[in-house]
């Protein structure tokens, strides 16, 4: 299956009441699994669960 580069911008939970936005470009086979990869990369990174990372745009970035 062919990978795709795709934008995800959002913010996530840095501390009780502050979000902090992000803006990620990586590559996945489709919209739903660069989601899946976001909460993953973000979680792990800063070890936060689902609830405290938003997901605002998913975009397909054409080109190099």
């Amino acid at each position: 299956m062919e990978e795709k580069k795709f934008e995800v911008k959002g913010t996530y939970q840095e501390k009780r009441d502050f979000w902090k936005p992000y803006t990620k470009v990586l590559s996945a086979p489709n919209a739903t699994q660069a989601e899946e990869r976001i909460y993953a990369i973000i979680g792990s990174k800063h070890r936060l669960a689902r609830p405290y990372i938003k997901v605002e745009s998913i975009s397909e970035v054409s080109g190099e």
